[in-house]
């Protein structure tokens, strides 16, 4: 990213396509020369900004900005409010006030100044008094700031940008309000002893059912998949619950990437109280397309979801109902989901490494499950807020 200094830096807001069309081109042009990048598909990318698509729509707005210099696009930024995210309690991260910004792309310092001004200027235009950011553009999105874990891939649904940011936004007068840890874990060979007794004392347990999802039931799982995850996660940092729109939404987006032995419900009684979602990473391929399925991508890629061969697979969900959190039978149902889904991972899909994220780094729970089955962490992302 070199700066061009061909004058002043001018703040244009998205008005039209070829606005939108130079919004979403900039990250390509600006991130191609980093290995560890991986190009998202283009068509997602439109999907995730525009209403009617994104159903984050039926309770939030959002403004999109460009920076040009000298008849040059070198800088992009979004602003948004999320009604729903107002209404949360300001000890959990969000609330009254809060307005959030993301999907930042600089040249510069000096152009990220610039942007990141326009989007606190279009917040307090909305009223708002705190910033909060990055996000992109929901909290279930891609949250914070990668600060460390820069040398290698991210995979699925994980964030990936410049180390030069951090300095950037800090300059700013931003400050460090929450980190999330990714954790990677060796799975070929198991996990310890004490994680392999909890497991085999489960499987002696008549109260517990860990089943595989039934994707001919697809939407009927993803809602109650999606049901647990509202109630176990509602107490967490940042908690904004997912309304009926985005669980189909996501559940659509989702549908070709899920295969049912990489996917658990656990039950208790009979009744569905943990679940775990592991997705191959698709990143592994994408990160040959340059954001495009044509001419021959398409192709490519329904060939390999036919089979998926995946090296790394990602965690990016996995929840215990409230009532059963911190207790003796909730790490026994964690354990056991996470080992049979290692099993089938190592077996059917080649599997060699996981990756667990985005984890709080106050959950203390799933900060003790990935101590307990050897993981540590490879990559941190970082939000930030500030008073507008």
């Amino acid at each position: 990213m070199t700066a061009q200094n061909e004058g002043p830096i001018t703040i244009h807001a998205v008005k039209d396509k070829a606005d939108k069309r130079e919004f979403v081109e900039l990250a390509y042009r600006l991130n191609r020369g980093d290995p560890a990048w991986v190009p998202p598909l283009k068509n997602e990318v439109y999907d995730l900004l525009t209403p009617g698509k994104n159903p984050w729509f039926e309770h939030g707005k959002a403004n999109y900005f460009l920076a040009r210099r000298g008849g040059r696009t070198v800088g992009r930024i979004s602003a948004h409010i999320d009604f729903l995210a107002l209404e949360q309690p300001a000890s959990q991260g969000m609330g009254p006030g809060t307005g959030n910004w993301g999907l930042l792309e600089a040249e510069d310092g000096e152009t990220a100044h610039a942007l990141i001004a326009a989007a606190e200027d279009w917040l307090r235009g909305q009223g708002m008094t705190r910033a909060l950011g990055p996000l992109s553009i929901s909290v279930w999105d891609e949250p914070g700031l990668l600060i460390e874990g820069f040398e290698t891939p991210p995979t699925i649904m994980l964030g990936h940008n410049s180390p030069l940011y951090r300095a950037w936004i800090e300059a700013e007068g931003y400050q460090p309000v929450k980190k999330l840890y990714n954790y990677a874990v060796e799975i070929v060979d198991g996990f310890p002893p004490i994680v392999n007794r909890i497991v085999a004392a489960g499987e002696k347990n008549d109260r517990i059912r860990i089943r595989r999802v039934d994707k001919s039931k697809f939407d009927a799982e993803a809602k109650l998949i999606m049901g647990i995850l509202n109630d176990a996660w509602s107490d967490n940092w940042g908690f904004v619950p997912l309304t009926d729109g985005e669980i189909a939404h996501v559940g659509k987006k989702l549908k070709d990437i899920v295969f049912e032995d990489l996917i658990r419900v656990a039950e208790v009684d009979g009744e569905p109280v943990a679940f775990m979602i592991v997705l191959p990473n698709i990143n592994e391929k994408l990160i040959e397309m340059d954001g495009s399925l044509f001419p021959f991508n398409w192709a490519k890629l329904l060939w390999w979801l036919r089979k998926p061969r995946s090296k790394r697979l990602r965690v990016p969900l996995m929840g215990v109902v409230k009532k059963l959190q911190n207790s003796r039978m909730a790490s026994t149902l964690a354990f056991m989901m996470i080992e049979y889904i290692r099993r089938d991972g190592v077996a059917r899909y080649g599997a060699e490494q996981g990756d667990i994220g985005w984890v709080l780094d106050d959950n203390q729970g799933m900060n003790a499950v990935a101590e307990a089955i050897n993981a540590t962490v490879n990559r941190v992302y970082q939000l930030y807020d500030k008073k507008l």
